[in-house]
């Protein structure tokens, strides 16, 4: 394959509702961080794009919530994930927002490219509406139960259990997330993009061309779409927030978030381009440019499937050469949960741990979600600072910089002839150049942060084998030589831990007195005419005879068990705080309901019955098929309980039975009553039974 000649790195854009947290870090940002920081490093032409998704129904809901507007909802979080990113070390060319009008100009002329091109389908078809609120229920206005796994608590857009992609209408039991009440069907015009026209070019261009070197969890997902088989994929909304559709008769339409959120890789880098005064259409028309997208394995349908079908259908496009979705990262051994706090936000994190960006960035990538989902702790991340970045990484600089301050006033010394001990440790040092490289090219980045992590060891176990800090008694020429080496490792360790520790990189040079500049910002400018990263594979000398470096400073501090502590309890009172309000809820008595006759009341024919037999009904995760001996006869009767209960625990259970309820069939099983059923303050259900010994089946509740 040709070496490019230039890249675009894109990671997904941040929705504008909240805060980053460690899972967006570890699934996102902090990989895309190293792969554009080792580019700029081999001296790559790089555009590292992103900015803020600003459009959409949740900054809608959380706008109707608070009692404030969506642009005050996305100006708000927009300018606290912009500063976190900065903080934290994320080397963005350019993070813009999709509110900017250069955004919206794109988006808009995207979309009439593509309109005028006859790409789309125009159709009115029924959708979701919510007569109460008076409006069409767009994607997360909707929640209800997940056809494929059975999620109660699905989306409109996506179930966030099992991944799947869905549309308002496939939901089982829909609701509106305004009113609560369950939405009618009303007709509305919408634009498809026919995604099933494209499945052909998918199989070719994926399925084919990229069957070895994309990530199998990101291939798979992809495979199973398409063998699943495609269908329209509607691009518009009905809603009043976003880009309005930019043709006749779609007035009260925007386009569909999901339409206009990847385009933001495209304005965004048009607005970087502008600055600097570069072409950016060389950055996504040029086929000697690879284009990258890093995201989480939630947006894989969206990067793999409908963005290179519009880029496809625009025609001008390159299309990506990878997708290096990563898998979610869990918390403590729970899914990490916004609505409920469970989380570790990086604003907080960077007001608890002052100037420890690294050792996050470590403690993620070390334990990246990179093919399966993962998990992180407290615990494991006091261990990856303590027994890795201060034990290893940090005393080896430390001993290396004493040393040569004690022995020879920080002046690095002269070697002499070198032993097959120093020659194989020089070897060792060019070589890593190359291994830790492999690791980032192929995406593999928590092996490259270990590869790294290794020739810290290496530079550890070379000072404990030759132990200069005796040998300089007794012979000062072999001392100097051993030392010249343990700085040479130690300048490699500055160039090398850039992308993965970048704060680090720039206190070691620092120290070591060399080349200060990171690779951070380079405005699409090589960062020097000498590729540095392969410097060290090449020059024998990184650090000269008589170059002064700096004193000793610690690279890293312990974290103290105390620190761990408080942020564990931090998250236990999230825990009770979400079980608390969980029992507030739950608790809540209903309002009485409209008041009945006694006559009323007679009509229900309430018997005390006993489950004789119980089973769970097939592809259904709620419902169970229960035997019922009622005392006057014994009847099937479905019931939703099979969340709180198994059919083994309730067989014998005696019961209230509604038995004169109208049969009713559940997936084509006749259900003859009703078993009356509450909840208890954690939403368990509890069974409205008589207990009493000498009560009957067959007797009547009155």
């Amino acid at each position: 394959m040709n070496t490019p000649e230039r890249y675009t790195i894109t990671a997904a854009l941040p929705y504008t509702n909240g805060p980053i947290h460690i899972g967006h870090l570890a699934g996102v940002y902090v990989p895309a961080d190293i792969y554009a920081r080792y580019l700029r490093l081999t001296n790559n032409d790089v555009a590292f794009i992103c900015g803020s998704d600003e459009h959409g129904v949740p900054i809608t809901i959380k706008a109707k919530k608070e009692g404030v507007t969506p642009q005050d909802i996305v100006d708000k979080y927009h300018a606290i994930i912009k500063k976190s990113f900065e903080d934290f070390g994320i080397s963005f060319d350019n993070y813009s927002r999709t509110s900017a009008e250069v955004h919206h100009e794109t988006a808009s002329q995207f979309f009439k490219t593509l309109y005028d091109k006859g790409k789309f389908i125009e159709e009115t078809n029924e959708q979701l509406y919510d007569a109460e609120a008076n409006q069409f229920l767009a994607d997360r206005f909707v929640t209800g139960t997940c056809p494929k796994c059975g999620n109660p608590e699905a989306y409109g857009d996506q179930c966030e259990k099992c991944g799947s992609s869905l549309n308002a209408t496939d939901l089982i039991n829909p609701k509106s997330a305004i009113t609560g009440n369950t939405p009618s069907l009303k007709q509305t015009k919408h634009w498809f993009l026919p995604l099933e026209q494209y499945e052909d070019f998918l199989k070719e261009w994926i399925l084919k061309t990229h069957k070895k070197d994309w990530k199998s969890n990101v291939y798979g997902q992809v495979k199973s779409w398409i063998d699943d088989g495609l269908r329209p994929r509607a691009v518009t909304r009905d809603l009043d927030w976003g880009i309005p559709v930019p043709v006749e008769g779609a007035e009260g339409k925007v386009l569909y978030v999901w339409f206009d959120a990847p385009i933001g890789y495209i304005s965004s880098t048009k607005e970087w381009a502008a600055r600097v005064g570069k072409d950016w259409g060389l950055y996504w028309k040029d086929k000697n440019t690879k284009l990258v997208h890093f995201i989480g394995k939630d947006n894989i349908v969206f990067h793999c499937i409908i963005f290179p079908a519009m880029l496809k259908a625009e025609g001008s496009f390159i299309l990506p050469d990878n997708v290096p979705a990563n898998e979610f990262l869990n918390l403590e051994g729970q899914k990490l949960s916004t609505s409920k706090n469970w989380a570790v936000w990086l604003p907080d994190y960077l007001e608890d741990f002052p100037n420890q960006q690294d050792v996050l960035r470590y403690a993620l990538t070390a334990n990246a979600p990179e093919t399966k989902d993962n998990d992180f702790t407290w615990k494991d991340f006091q261990a990856r600072n303590n027994s890795e970045l201060v034990a290893i990484f940090g005393n080896f600089i430390n001993r290396v910089v004493v040393l040569t301050h004690k022995f020879y006033e920080g002046l690095v010394p002269a070697p002499s002839e070198y032993s097959d001990l120093d020659k194989e440790t020089i070897a060792a040092v060019k070589a890593y150049p190359a291994v830790i490289s492999s690791s980032i090219e192929r995406y593999r980045f928590r092996e490259g942060s270990q590869e790294l992590m290794n020739l810290a060891r290496l530079g550890n176990k070379y000072l404990a084998d030759e132990e200069p800090w005796k040998l300089v008694k007794t012979d000062e020429a072999r001392t100097k030589t051993i030392m010249f080496v343990a700085l040479q490792i130690a300048a490699a360790l500055a160039v090398l831990c850039e992308p993965f520790l970048p704060f680090t990189a720039a206190k070691l040079k620092g120290i070591l007195v060399i080349d200060s500049t990171d690779s951070s910002q380079t405005s699409g400018k090589f960062r020097s005419t000498e590729n540095q990263w392969n410097a060290v594979a090449t020059k024998d000398v990184l650090l000269a005879s008589g170059h002064l470096i700096g004193q000793a400073e610690l690279l890293f501090s312990k974290i103290e068990d105390e620190a761990i502590e408080q942020q564990i309890d931090k998250l236990l009172a999230s825990k009770k705080a979400n079980e608390a309000e969980k029992m507030t809820e739950t608790s809540t008595v209903e309002p009485q309901k409209e008041t009945i006759t006694f006559e009323d009341f007679a009509k229900l024919d309430m018997r005390v019955g006993t489950i004789i037999e119980a089973e769970k009904m097939h592809k259904a995760n709620k419902l169970l098929v229960l035997k019922v001996d009622t005392g006057i006869d014994v009847r099937t009767i479905v019931s939703g309980i099979a969340e709180s209960f198994t059919p083994e625990e309730i067989i014998g259970k005696r019961v209230t039975v509604l038995v004169n309820l109208s049969p009713r069939a559940l997936r084509g099983v006749e259900s003859q009553g009703m078993i009356l059923m509450t909840e208890d303050a954690q939403g368990k259900l509890v069974f409205v039974n008589p207990d009493d010994k000498g009560v009957a089946n067959g007797l009547k509740i009155s």
